[in-house]
């Protein structure tokens, strides 16, 4: 008998003689503690996974490429290493997309359900709050990955070409459409008196979503929330009207005006005391 047998032996056997047997029974006590616990740990695992809904061989591919085009671009990423990271193999891609840009085409439609461009024309919530509201649901995205995943529409606009037309044709209409959905809302706010009277909608609207991206670029420098903050913070005070006692946005002449006339009522004041 080997020796670590036997010595385990042995020990049970000290065990069992110097408790009368009850070191045996704890033992076969925690041996089927073991077992119980194993088994509804199995079933509790396989109860979880039953629960989680299956992907299509065409949603892992879909899934798999939108993260691989946040990772690499996408110039940079080729069908094999779209299909190995889906866990397909490649000639399943070809029973669902003919082309990686078709695929690009579907991956991007979906992105723009998810960053919810929609929430800018509920007129349920006010023209402010839907604005913050909007962006605030693109930054929780973000934070589902660390602040390390940006922007995939800015992705994209940086490789935007004539040799993919289909792409480009996409992500310009629904930037235009993202643009027209701001800068009503910004105009909304502007008539019930939330917003600057004096800005211009559309530019204000095309400088924002031309700001976020620069954030959201920022965001994955750093991997932190700063830069979004920064956009917030900057954007609700340009955007928010100031109150009629507010003297913020009056221009220079205007403010001297209002000293001299300030300083004229004093000096008029004292003479009448």
């Amino acid at each position: 008998m080997p020796a670590c047998r036997k010595k385990s032996v042995d020990g049970l056997r000290r065990t069992h003689d110097a408790e009368g047997g009850d070191g045996r029974q704890r033992g076969i006590r925690l041996w089927h503690n073991t077992i119980i616990h194993g088994y509804f740990k199995r079933l509790e695992t396989s109860m979880v996974r039953a629960s989680l809904p299956k992907l299509s061989t065409r949603e892992k591919i879909v899934s798999a490429a939108a993260d691989r085009f946040h990772a690499l671009g996408y110039s940079a990423c080729g069908v094999q290493e779209i299909v190995d990271a889906a866990g397909v193999p490649k000639g399943s891609f070809y029973n669902y997309f003919k082309a990686k840009e078709l695929l690009a085409v579907e991956v991007l439609g979906t992105y723009w359900e998810g960053v919810r461009i929609d929430m800018l024309a509920d007129k349920s919530v006010v023209p402010v709050e839907r604005i913050r509201g909007h962006f605030e649901h693109i930054a929780s995205l973000y934070a589902r990955f660390g602040y390390e995943r940006g922007c995939l529409i800015g992705k994209f606009v940086q490789e935007l070409s004539e040799t993919t037309p289909r792409i480009r044709q996409d992500v310009v209409s629904e930037v235009v459409r993202w643009i027209g959905l701001l800068a009503s809302t910004i105009r909304e706010g502007q008539a019930d008196g939330s917003v600057a009277s004096e800005l211009d909608a559309d530019r204000i609207a095309r400088f924002l979503i031309n700001s976020w991206g620069g954030a959201a670029a920022g965001m994955k420098i750093v991997k932190s929330r700063a830069p979004l903050d920064d956009f917030f913070s900057t954007t609700f005070s340009l955007l928010l009207q100031p109150s009629p006692n507010s003297s913020a946005r009056r221009n220079p002449v205007q403010r001297r005006t209002v000293v001299k006339s300030s300083r004229i009522k004093r000096a008029a004041g004292r003479k009448l005391r």
